[in-house]
This record gives C-alpha cells, sequence and structure tokens, in this order.
C-alpha cells in the first residue's frame, strides 16, 4: 500500500533519481521513490550467477569518484568500495605489432607512453596534467553543481588568471577533438588516446568541443582511474539506496508510474500502473528520459505545441549501443602487453582512422572496422569471475537512427572479429557470450531509448540551453512543481548525480520561501518558449 500524501515523489531510481531523493530527504521532506524494475539502481545495475558478476548497463565510473555531488554523499561510509585494475586504461593503436599508448597511475610513466617515438608528446602530456590540476575543482564544481554555473565560474576564471588565459581555455573547450590534439601532440599516441575517449560521448570528432570529451575523461583517467565498483555496479546502486534510506526517503520497486497529474499548471500527483495514487503538495522529479515524460506520462494535451513539435521533429538520441558480455577461460592473450593489466582497452587505431569512423556512425554506414570499449572487469575486481577466468565486456555503437536486431547482430559480429585481430586465440577462450542488442538495453531500462546510453546525444545543438529542447537549460518543465531530473538535462550522461542534484536543488529552492521569485518567471518564460 503506497501512501496517500507526501512532498515530493521520484520517478525512477537510477543515480540522478537516487541522488535527488536524497537531496529532498536530508531536507527534511516526505519523500517517496517509484521505480519500476524490481531492483534500483536504474542504469547501475549487475547480476550474479555462478560465480559470475556482470554489469548490465554502465561499468566503469570515473565520474562517480570525482563528482563533487557523488564525493559529498559519502557513500563508502554505506559500502562502497573502488577497485582498480593495474593500469587505468589502454589505447590499442596497431593490430599487427601491437602497439598501444596507456594512462598509467603515474603521470610520468603516462608521458613515457605517450612520449616513447616524440618526447615532447610526454611533456605536453604532463604541461596538459599539470593544467587540469591547478582548475580541477572549480572546472568540476562548475559542470556538475550549479545552473547557471556562476559561483563556481567565477572561481574557475580566478584560478584560470588573466582575461588572455580565460579566451584561451573558452578556445580549448570548443575545440574539435582531432584539433586539439593535432595541436597539443606532435605524434600519433596522444591524439589517438584522446580521440578514443572523446567517442565515449557521441560528438563527431571534427565537431566543436568534442576535444572537451575526450580531455576531461582523459584527464579523469588519469586522476582517479576508472574504477568498478568492488562485486559488481549494484554495489554503488546499494550504497545510493541505502543512504537514501538512511535520510528518510521510502523506496518501492516493481511500480511504474503510468500518468502525472496536472491541474491549473502545476502537478498534482502521480498514479502507478496498478490504478494508485499518491498526491504531491510540493513536486514530481522525474529520473526518465524526456520522451517518456512528455509522451507518456503527462496528458497530451498538456504538451504545448512547439514542444511537442521539437520533441517529435528536432530531439536526437545519442548513437544506439550494442553490448556483449563473455565469460572467459582466461585472459585475452592480446598482442599488446599494457593491454594485458588494463581496466579498459580502447580498440580503434589512430586518431585519422577514428574520424572516418566517426564520420561513418553519423551518415548511416556501419563501420567494417568498429571502435570498441572493452571492459576487463576481473583485472579491476578479481571477485568478479572464478579463479583463472576472465569477466569481460565490449561495446560498440551502431550508426545514429539504426538500432534494429540484424544490424547489433552484423555489428556484434564484427567486434568478436575486431578483438581477434589484436587478440589471436581469444575466440577460443570464449565459454559463453550474452548479447544486449539496442531493443534489450531499452527494454531493460526505458531512459534508455533505442538503445542510447546518454540520454539524448551530447553535441552543442543538445546542450545546455537546448537540452533537451529550446529552454532554459534547467531541471524545470512548464508545469510547476515537475522537475525533469534525469542525464536528458545538462549536463547530460555519465553517472555523476548532477542532473539529479540539479533537479532537487531547483524544487527545494522553488518550495522556499522565495520560491514565487525564483519560480515564477522562468516558468512563464519557458511556457512562453515552448508554446
Amino acid at each position: 500500500m503506497l501512501p496517500r500524501s507526501v512532498d515530493a515523489v521520484v520517478i525512477g531510481s537510477g543515480p540522478n533519481g537516487l541522488v535527488s531523493a536524497i537531496a529532498l530527504a536530508d531536507a527534511g521532506w516526505d519523500v517517496l521513490v517509484l521505480e519500476a524494475a524490481e531492483s534500483f539502481g536504474g542504469a547501475v545495475r549487475s547480476t550474479e550467477d555462478d560465480g559470475w558478476t556482470s554489469d548490465r548497463f554502465s561499468s566503469n565510473y570515473p565520474l562517480g569518484v570525482a563528482s563533487p555531488v557523488m564525493r559529498a554523499l559519502e557513500l563508502e561510509k554505506f559500502g562502497l568500495r573502488w577497485a582498480h585494475a593495474p593500469l587505468p586504461l589502454v589505447h590499442l593503436l596497431d593490430a599487427e605489432d601491437g602497439t598501444s599508448v596507456a594512462i598509467h597511475p603515474d603521470p610520468e610513466d603516462t608521458a613515457k607512453s605517450i612520449g616513447s617515438d616524440h618526447p615532447g608528446d610526454g611533456e605536453a602530456w604532463l604541461r596538459l596534467y599539470q593544467q587540469y590540476v591547478a582548475i580541477r575543482e572549480p572546472l568540476l564544481k562548475s559542470l556538475l553543481t550549479s545552473w547557471p554555473p556562476v559561483v563556481p565560474g567565477i572561481k574557475l576564471a580566478r584560478k584560470l588568471g588573466s582575461a588572455g588565459e580565460l579566451l584561451r581555455f573558452a578556445r580549448f573547450m570548443a575545440m574539435p577533438m582531432h584539433r586539439m590534439g593535432k595541436e597539443l601532440f606532435a605524434g600519433p599516441r596522444g591524439a589517438a588516446l584522446l580521440a578514443g575517449n572523446a567517442l565515449h560521448a557521441d560528438s563527431p570528432l571534427s565537431g566543436s568541443v568534442s576535444g572537451t570529451m575526450g580531455w576531461l575523461l582523459a584527464m579523469l583517467a588519469q586522476d582517479v582511474g576508472y574504477p568498478v565498483a568492488t562485486g559488481g555496479s549494484s554495489a554503488f546502486s546499494g550504497a545510493l539506496v541505502r543512504r537514501a534510506e538512511r535520510a528518510g526517503a521510502l523506496l518501492i520497486s516493481g511500480t511504474p508510474v503510468s500518468a502525472i497529474g496536472v491541474s491549473s499548471g502545476r502537478v498534482t500527483g502521480v498514479r502507478t500502473a496498478s490504478g494508485e495514487t499518491v498526491a504531491v503538495s510540493r513536486a514530481v522529479i522525474a529520473d526518465t528520459s524526456a520522451p517518456v515524460l512528455y509522451n507518456n506520462l503527462l496528458p497530451g494535451t498538456t504538451i504545448p505545441a512547439g514542444l511537442r513539435r521539437d520533441l517529435d521533429e528536432r530531439y536526437e538520441w545519442d548513437y544506439p549501443t550494442v553490448k556483449l558480455n563473455f565469460r572467459l577461460s582466461g585472459p585475452i592473450p592480446w598482442k599488446s602487453a599494457e593491454a594485458r593489466s588494463a581496466g579498459v582497452v580502447h580498440l580503434g587505431g589512430m586518431a585519422d582512422e577514428l574520424v572516418h569512423l566517426s564520420a561513418d556512425l553519423d551518415t548511416g554506414r556501419l563501420p567494417s572496422q568498429p571502435f570498441l570499449l572493452i571492459g576487463q572487469s576481473t583485472k579491476s575486481d578479481p571477485s568478479r569471475s572464478p579463479d583463472g577466468t576472465e569477466a569481460v565486456w565490449a561495446y560498440s555503437h551502431l550508426p545514429r537512427g539504426i538500432a534494429d536486431d540484424e544490424s547489433a547482430g552484423k555489428l556484434a559480429g564484427r567486434m568478436e572479429r575486431a578483438i581477434e585481430r589484436f587478440a589471436p586465440g581469444f575466440g577460443e577462450l570464449i565459454i559463453s557470450r550474452d548479447l544486449q542488442r539496442p531493443s534489450a538495453l531499452e527494454s531493460g531500462n526505458a531512459a534508455l531509448g533505442l538503445g542510447a546510453l546518454g540520454g539524448g546525444t551530447m553535441q552543442l545543438h543538445q546542450q545546455l540551453v537546448f537540452r533537451p529542447t529550446i529552454g532554459l537549460g534547467s531541471p524545470r518543465t512548464f508545469i510547476a512543481g515537475l522537475y525533469l531530473g534525469s542525464s536528458a538535462i545538462h549536463p547530460g550522461g555519465g553517472v555523476h548525480g548532477a542532473c539529479g542534484h540539479l533537479a532537487a536543488r531547483t524544487a527545494l529552492r522553488d518550495a522556499s520561501i522565495i520560491g514565487p521569485l525564483t519560480r515564477t518567471l522562468p516558468t512563464a518564460t519557458l511556457r512562453h518558449l515552448q508554446r
């Protein structure tokens, strides 16, 4: 039996939803979290079977460690433990001779790997990392803790120093990945390393701000590594659940929300698929995709025509994902010695090759030699598989707009052949394989539309005030008291908790004594923009 009335309902228990629930409950609100699935965690979930642990969606969490939002929750006090492989990340360059470039725990060792054939590139890496360290805290707070980022933005500007340095940094952040690699490094290794990290997102490597993606993830890999949660990704979600329950939130799984109630332009409550209704006095936060919120949960007659048109004609998902989960009888026999001890392996080649691959994905061509993200989970956390065996996952992307099962099967075959090229004998080690097509990813989590992991494209035309559509870049919706608190809003994909934090922070402010000042004008502006 659900409570009849609460201060706030959070729809969905992904990391953003749980962060929202914690923030509201910490503030003394009566909070109910409703999760459609039988287990909590959204796309941060794992399964265990016969001594094997499989992360079903996301797996490695540099942002989970580095995010100021997550750090403030002190999840280690609630059972979370991070596990690291000897090397955080290796990028494979050539299948014939087994060359690679690696990020090591020690930046000096990373510099040696990058600069092995161009010593100046190693020095360039050290300068790049030192610059990142100098601005790390205000930068991460600007990206992840506030919108608009006025106070942390001022602190970041002070760290950068002169107006000239601020403008140079703005130019640096706007650069395409391919151009950034050429400016920073004379040889191929550093550029390839950044390009591989940029392909974690879906921005074309020749497009603006793609450099930011690659640079930030590479810096995080050097800073905090590419850790996994000891025992599986559900251990990460489990710590968030325990933290939320400690704060006083009530969490109920297996309870899909079928509709959000609205009256006179304000949210009134939610109705579940079983027909129960819960009234809310303050807020509803939706940790759902934008299409699910606006197309499925809200009455169609309430949706402004402009918003409906933007969603139908302009909203863009990120690339569909194909994921393979392997049980192996032993370690992958990589030609690259560095790859044999890495937690994450990028299989893709030089930066120029990755630019061509990125173009294939944006023009509807299934790459003949796909880029692979490979997680060697047992390397990071030996508890993931029986002694002597290896739990490994690999994922790649289909071209935008192509998510059918047949294309996913073709790509999966190419993925296995790609690993075999860099690690002859790989196929002989396969005990079993589990293919997660885009359809399976979406059925496992409705927020992953078309198998997209990022909540919508991370390209500039759908970021900031354009995310998820034309608006104010905040979690507010055109309905008072209703907030979108998922990766569909700024700053987008990644397990950092920022979207949920921003939604809760906005809801708390709007419900405060200054609420009429903070919510009335933005809500009216949204309604005007989305008419």
